[in-house]
């Protein structure tokens, strides 16, 4: 027990006894500077002076654009960059694919590849098999009185009845003798009409010119897309006189009548008419003959 208490008496005295330091001027040996202290006092020194500078090392490494020139961390230019691209890219996507849509869309009408509405058969078959139970169907006396009145009503309402139910009217893109009509049956989804050689051929309706080129199967082909989301679909033509990407007014001259395929066959224009994606019988709206 002796030893350790001497031990420790040793130990606190070199940790605790006074020392001074001296810097002395070599050639004269002057005093220039000196320091009282202890190996405690450097010792407490040192370790607070190293534990200041980590704290500066990691506040400039967390918080100033100082890390960006260590290595294994990113410049936050290269991250906002690098964000930017990200966003842009998914941006390109979704109008590629919006893109590859619409020419699927286009190629479907030039090759007349059309995918019919799909029914459930069996919802269809449960529909026939229902039975309707007609005394639920009969309608009251009140309510007969109800469309008496409103029938009279609208008789005499001659602005009410007077009013279009189309949005806008499409004009003959060329009138002649009709070859063959539109018939779902057989896929043939245009209506064929005979035409003269250099016929003038106009568009039906304002719109914009999605597609203007020659087809191996087709001839000259045009494609205008109108309001409504309704396209009209030129074929055979022997010479277009717009190009892609032109806006057209109703009547106004778009191709030529020929024969592209054939010169020495009958010259026709197929034209074809389609809503949304559907087909529609052109004849039912434009008087070609």
């Amino acid at each position: 027990m002796a030893k350790k208490g001497a031990k420790r008496k040793l130990l606190s005295q070199k940790l605790f006894n006074k020392r001074r330091l001296i810097i002395l001027n070599e050639d004269t040996f002057e005093e220039t500077f000196s320091l009282k202290l202890n190996l405690m006092n450097v010792f407490v020194v040192a370790t607070l002076g190293a534990i200041f500078l980590i704290a500066i090392t990691t506040y400039i490494i967390a918080f100033t654009p100082l890390r960006e020139y260590i290595p294994g961390y990113a410049s936050t230019k290269l991250k906002k960059e690098a964000m930017d691209l990200a966003i842009k890219s998914d941006s390109l996507e979704a109008v590629m694919r919006e893109n590859n849509a619409y020419i699927v869309s286009i190629k479907k009408v030039l090759t007349g590849n059309l995918e019919y509405a799909k029914f459930s058969k069996d919802s269809i078959i449960a529909a026939e098999k229902q039975t309707i139970d007609e005394s639920e169907m009969q309608s009251s006396e009140t309510e007969n009185n109800l469309k008496e009145k409103v029938k009279q009503d609208d008789k005499y309402n001659v602005f009410e009845s007077s009013k279009p139910k189309v949005n806008f009217v499409l004009f003959p893109p060329a009138q002649g003798k009709i070859l063959e009509k539109y018939n779902e049956k057989t896929n043939h989804l245009a209506t064929t009409v005979a035409l003269a050689n250099n016929t003038p051929i106009k568009a039906i309706a304002p719109g914009t010119i999605v597609f203007a080129d020659w087809t191996p199967n087709n001839g000259y082909v045009v494609i205008v897309r109108h309001q409504s989301s309704v396209l009209s679909v030129y074929k055979n033509a022997g010479s277009i006189t717009k190009k892609q990407g032109d806006t057209v007014k109703s009547g106004e001259v778009i191709a030529l009548a020929g024969n592209t395929l054939n010169p020495n066959g009958n010259i026709s224009l197929r034209f074809e008419l389609w809503k949304d994606g559907f087909p529609i019988d052109p004849a039912q709206f434009i008087n070609f003959e």
